[in-house]
């Protein structure tokens, strides 16, 4: 259990990277795709080729958890800013945890640290509000930014369960080979998306900071997606869905820190009461599934 909540946790601080970098996502899925291929082609001796159900399932996964929810993500940073997604994110934790509680597990042991990430979420909207400003927090721009980021809270939420499902029902699949599988069909689709409405080579080329980008979605694919992807496996495969749900709290956490230092400021008395109440949710969920 603690190897599986070490593991959820890290790959939350990880994924919690793409939030300052939303306008790089198909090159980082590209990066990811070709990490994935390169561990498959270096220790193909020890790796099985997936059958064409389990390619089929893996490319579904891709686009649930990868393609379609950073799509989502990096539309809703663009039209809303970067702290409302955020928040907006920040509750698929509770979705999740609604709908992967083990069946033995009573309601009444997982409230607390439900409640107590309910409180924090309505803290740091309250806290982006009062930043944001009427005028700004009731535009059509941001309300599209909304509705993207809703959008996207069900792509991720539907991906956890099957995932987290299907990862339970083959045993045999180490996680690491699943996250291989899920990394090329991801690359695939990032190269169909960018041959659809990337930018063109040159374009691309005659970028001023062309080498940091390229730099950054490298190092976001290789750890963002082909580690993160490895470690939130072995968590599903450890971990009730449930409690995985609870640890995702860890990504909204790092995100925001990630988003403070990115903009050289320090959080308001709201925002770290918030982080507060989402540390204290996570211990106490993982304190109700023991």
């Amino acid at each position: 259990m603690l190897t599986g909540i070490l593991a959820g946790l890290a790959s939350g601080a990880l994924w919690g990277l793409v939030f300052v970098v939303p306008r790089m996502t198909p090159g980082r899925f590209l990066s990811f795709g070709a990490m994935a291929a390169l561990v498959m082609a270096i220790t193909w001796r020890s790796h099985t080729l997936p059958t064409l159900r389990q390619a089929m399932t893996a490319l579904g996964m891709s686009v649930l958890g990868a393609t379609a929810y950073y799509l989502l993500l990096s539309l809703a940073i663009h039209r809303a800013g970067t702290e409302v997604p955020t928040l907006i994110i920040g509750t698929i934790p509770l979705w999740v945890i609604f709908f992967g509680k083990p069946a033995g597990l009573k309601w009444s042991t997982l409230l607390p640290g439900v409640a107590l990430t309910a409180a924090g979420l309505l803290l740091m909207v309250m806290a982006a509000r009062s930043e944001l400003g009427a005028a700004q927090a009731s535009g059509n721009s941001f309300w599209w930014g909304v509705a993207l980021a809703s959008a996207a809270i069900v792509s991720w939420t539907v991906f956890a369960i099957l995932n987290a499902a299907w990862l339970k029902r083959h045993p045999e699949i180490r996680a690491s080979e699943w996250a291989n599988w899920v990394g090329i069909a991801t690359g695939v689709g990032a190269l169909l998306l960018w041959l659809a409405a990337g930018s063109s080579p040159n374009e691309l080329l005659a970028l001023d900071d062309g080498a940091l980008v390229a730099m950054v979605c490298i190092a976001t694919g290789v750890g963002s997606g082909w580690a993160a992807s490895i470690l939130w496996n072995v968590a599903s495969q450890r971990l009730s869905a449930s409690l995985c749900g609870q640890l995702i709290v860890s990504e909204t956490l790092f995100a925001l820190f990630y988003s403070f230092v990115w903009d050289g400021a320090w959080p308001g008395g709201l925002q770290l009461l918030a982080a507060v109440l989402f540390t204290l949710g996570i211990l106490a969920s993982i304190r109700a599934h023991r």
